[in-house]
């Protein structure tokens, strides 16, 4: 499989206009964490350096073929004193896949507060999923280069009302560069990663088709992304064919590093018994 650092060095065809890389991958689709991610470095690279992106809101619009490149065109719409906004547009043959809008801003001094971790089990307290990755999907031998620890669902301090949650320790195995950027962009595409999920957790016995809709997500304090976070993950609603969900990403000290908001299908899959 591509490393997450060939995935996120992208080929700049001409100005605001960038190409990324056919990576390796068993997906038939391309992942929607990869096209946000390089998304994000094309709209990164257009901006100067004082400014730091805070957040981004993008829509799935068509699969994204894995066998072919995806192009992104990026749209300088405001470049003021505090913030600047980019548009990203990926495209393949042709059609947009994806869209996201993100913004920039060179930071102030201001009030503070964030919500605290919930209390969960260390991650050196759970199994490393590759001592186990053969009984595990083929999706998650798909990103075997991350370290994933699911902490099980009897461990989880429940929130009243709240029956579809999942948490998720995540890091990248390896070491990557100090750039912080570039964890920013490698949480834009680890983001997208297992947080449907958690509206399946209610429904472990459905089969569904998932895909990602559409992804928001808010950078909020400084982390690496080859350290440990959590993710804590919800999902408040599902219907009609779609659930939202949303996560709170922390890092191993407690402070909150990240929020996500996404809406996913889940379309019931008919029983090929019954047809």
């Amino acid at each position: 499989m591509s490393s997450i650092e060939e995935i996120l060095e992208l080929e700049q065809l001409e100005k605001d206009i960038f190409r990324g890389i056919v990576a390796d991958t068993m997906l038939t689709r391309t992942f929607g964490g990869q096209v946000a991610g390089q998304a994000l470095v094309s709209a990164v690279r257009t901006v100067d350096e004082q400014y730091r992106v805070h957040s981004l809101h993008g829509y799935f619009l068509r699969p994204g073929n894995p066998t072919i490149p995806t192009v992104f065109l990026v749209d300088r719409i405001r470049d003021g004193r505090s913030f600047c906004t980019r548009r990203v547009t990926g495209v393949q043959d042709g059609q947009a896949i994806f869209t996201m809008s993100a913004s920039f801003h060179v930071g102030d001094a201001g009030i503070e507060h964030a919500d605290r971790m919930p209390p969960v089990p260390d991650p050196d307290e759970l199994p490393d999923t590759a001592r186990s990755v053969e009984e595990l999907s083929w999706e998650y031998r798909e990103w075997a280069d991350w370290d994933l620890r699911f902490v099980p669902q009897e461990q989880i301090t429940r929130r009243p009302g709240v029956p579809a949650q999942q948490q998720v320790w995540f890091r990248y195995r390896g070491t990557l560069p100090e750039d912080p950027v570039f964890h920013i962009c490698t949480l834009a595409y680890m983001s997208d990663m297992t947080l449907l999920g958690s509206a399946q957790v209610p429904h472990a016995d459905v089969r569904v088709q998932q895909a990602s809709l559409d992804h928001a997500l808010w950078f909020l304090r400084p982390f690496r992304a080859d350290e440990w976070l959590l993710y804590d993950q919800s999902s408040p609603s599902a219907g009609f064919g779609r659930a939202l969900t949303q996560g709170r990403i922390f890092d191993r000290s407690g402070d909150l590093v990240a929020a996500v908001v996404q809406e996913g299908l889940t379309r019931l899959l008919r029983d090929p018994e019954s047809e």
